[in-house]
């Protein structure tokens, strides 16, 4: 397989909640207002030590939407998405840019985003359907 480069970041960093790989930095968050089907979701303008998977086309309550799912280098879970095209031309602004699932990550003071139930049961997902 090769050995493995990852990029240390530094400043107040979200990691992946499994193996600590470091994902973004704060710094970059472009919104906290997403939701996903477990909760909530950051919009980040760069995100780093990612993979991506196979595009897609996805409906999302914002529209349809060609995104890539992203996995941290360090352990393959997958800790989000990035828009690759929006349809809608309101949407535009989200291309390029990455989508990091809170509960997926580690917050920069260590903190981890649990599930509530009562978006287990309900939720909002204000931009996934």
């Amino acid at each position: 397989m090769g050995r493995l480069f990852v990029i240390t970041l530094e400043g107040n960093i979200y990691s992946c909640k499994h193996c600590q790989t470091h994902l973004a930095v704060a710094e970059d968050i472009i919104s906290k207002a997403f939701h996903c089907r477990h909760g909530r979701a950051y919009l980040f303008d760069k995100a780093v030590n990612i993979t991506v998977g196979e595009k897609e086309e996805r409906l999302m309550m914002t529209g349809m939407h060609t995104v890539v799912d992203i996995f941290c280098v360090g352990c393959g879970s997958i800790v989000g998405w990035k828009y690759e095209a929006a349809h809608d031309k309101s949407q535009k602004y989200k291309e390029g840019k990455f989508i990091l699932e809170r509960y997926k990550v580690l917050g920069p003071d260590g903190s981890n985003y649990l599930v509530s139930q009562e978006v287990l049961v309900g939720g909002s997902d204000a931009d996934d359907a």
